[in-house]
């Protein structure tokens, strides 16, 4: 099974003072226990770093770039996708609703995927599962 891994899943996960810590943390060490194919986009990469490297720090970059990066397959977004990804933030007409996730959903429904880490619920909105630690 492959869960796709969302700016939110990664912040939590590198930020132990973050709220959603002691959820994704559990879940993070599931996956990749369990081999679970972790995967992601390029965009979230892009957005992640700069979010990463303005609010914790060059420490927590070079984490992020050196320990979390490298168990993630990284998928890049094709012109397809960024078209339909922009589409859709248009046709949702929301200002909370970011590009990124948008390009993510088109990319999960190329995949195939249906499970998700991270704490987003726009996520759960558009059908997908949040992928949790299984107890």
């Amino acid at each position: 099974m492959s869960v796709f891994v969302d700016t939110s899943g990664i912040l939590s996960v590198l930020d132990a003072d973050d709220a959603g810590h002691g959820a994704t943390f559990p879940s993070w060490r599931t996956a990749i226990e369990e081999g679970e194919g972790l995967v992601s986009t390029n965009y979230v990469t892009v957005e992640t770093a700069a979010l990463v490297q303005r609010r914790l720090g060059m420490e927590a970059m070079r984490t992020f770039v050196d320990e979390i990066l490298p168990m993630i397959d990284t998928v890049w977004v094709t012109e397809a996708d960024h078209h339909a990804g922009l589409s859709a933030l248009l046709a949702a007409g929301r200002r909370r609703l970011s590009l990124v996730d948008c390009v993510s959903f088109v990319v999960m429904r190329r995949l195939g995927i249906r499970d998700y880490l991270g704490l987003d619920t726009h996520f759960a909105e558009q059908g997908f599962r949040q992928y949790t630690a299984r107890v």
